[in-house]
């Protein structure tokens, strides 16, 4: 097997070789050994290929490839071709198939599941990320499969909510596997590729160029029965996934915004076009209720919280006498939870520590402060909230609403 890959990454490696390329050589010869072993004057007969192409095939040195597969191996990543069986027909199918595919997690049998390419703009707001997180959600509980590009934003909402439903994600990305990108989606890295698999074209080490995530826009949209836009102006990459999912004969599906939004702009055009309007996962699963019967089940769903309105302002009254400079403070003090007592888990309490009671901070900062995998620092926060120990804003902001003492006692 090893033999074989070597001419894989070979094929798949030599600089400047387009994809286009090494499809019509693997159809004209069958395997990448056949191409590597190929006499110079058997490349004239392969279709689309000019000789500018011809001539990259002149190198034959397999060092590079050795190296990758010596790194795959220490990074514990294995690589699927295009003639695997476990390749999948949908991918395999579009346009322009990835030739290799670097995993690393375990490749659910993705024909077979419903799965949905949920996308969206880096620079959210909080409608945006509350949508993603919910609509995610929905879509875990109800047994779709969410795939996304982790990427800032939408992207990375999306991942969160599906973990937090204990669904399995896919992450695509336009680097190699060890390269984080971005960095404070390291934890969610590993959430992905415990629940399921990164997935990547680009070798270990690669770094996330600007011009690799268009091409790896194919990858998000190929693998899915259909894309989701969540957030997206006029002028984003997710609205290249949306075009290359209709290209492949995907469905799109879009969420409204506001008229006027920025941000919405793009979903709200899409939905004009006639890309389908979703409120929640059940708007989606309509769509599949005849195909997948045997996948679909109840869904469930995070409310979508949006920002509160802001109030008018009080009428004017006359101000009321300062309080003497020993009088005791107007704000009651914060209830005391114990970790010996059990009110809290030591996660829990942990979590509780990196917050203000007074100025919310995000759940991603939670995320990379605590060092908490994220689908367990999501799941304790809704814990929390329900106790009452913190209180949720918009955004995903939190503040605590209780102090920590861990060791039962009330001094």
């Amino acid at each position: 097997m090893r033999s074989a890959l070597k001419y894989w990454l070979w094929l798949t490696r030599l600089p400047g070789l387009s994809n286009q390329s090494r499809l019509s050589l693997l159809r004209r010869f069958g395997t990448p050994e056949n191409v590597y072993l190929a006499e110079e004057p058997e490349f004239a007969l392969v279709e689309g290929l000019d000789r500018r192409q011809a001539a990259l095939l002149s190198n034959r040195s397999l060092d590079a490839a050795e190296r990758v597969l010596e790194r795959c191996q220490k990074l514990n990543l294995h690589l699927v071709t295009l003639q695997d069986a476990n390749y999948p027909d949908r991918l395999r199918n579009i346009y322009d198939p990835p030739c290799l595919l670097y995993v690393k997690g375990r490749l659910p049998p993705l024909d077979e599941e419903i799965v949905l390419s949920v996308v969206g703009t880096r620079k959210c707001t909080p409608y945006g990320v509350a949508c993603a997180e919910s609509i995610s959600y929905g879509l875990a509980t109800g047994g779709a499969i969410v795939a996304s590009g982790l990427a800032r934003g939408i992207d990375s909402a999306a991942i969160r909510g599906a973990l937090l439903g204990g669904g399995v994600t896919i992450g695509v990305l336009g680097n190699g596997l060890d390269v984080v990108y971005p960095r404070e989606n390291a934890g969610l890295y590993d959430d992905v590729a415990a629940s399921g698999a990164l997935v990547s074209e680009y070798p270990p080490g690669a770094e996330p160029l600007p011009g690799n995530f268009p091409v790896r826009n194919r990858i998000l949209s190929g693998i899915a029965v259909g894309a989701l836009v969540v957030e997206a102006p006029l002028r984003s990459g997710a609205l290249i996934t949306a075009s290359r999912a209709l290209e492949q004969g995907r469905d799109v599906f879009a969420v409204p915004g506001p008229i006027g939004a920025f941000a919405s702009q793009g979903c709200n055009r899409l939905i004009q076009e006639g890309a389908a309007l979703v409120a929640d996962a059940n708007d989606i699963f309509e769509a599949y209720a005849a195909r997948f019967p045997d996948k679909l089940r109840q869904s469930k769903e995070i409310p979508v919280i949006l920002p509160e309105p802001v109030a008018e302002e009080p009428p004017v009254r006359k101000a009321k006498a300062a309080p003497e400079p020993d009088a005791p403070p107007a704000s009651p003090a914060l209830p005391v939870v114990s970790v010996a007592d059990g009110d809290v888990t030591p996660e829990q309490a942990a979590i509780l520590r990196l917050m203000s009671a007074e100025d919310p901070v995000q759940a991603d900062d939670l995320i990379d402060l605590s060092g908490l995998p994220t689908r367990q620092v999501l799941a304790d926060l809704t814990m929390l909230e329900i106790g009452g120990y913190v209180k949720q804003y918009p955004g995903k902001r939190y503040t605590r609403l209780a102090e920590v003492r861990e060791d039962g006692t009330n001094e």
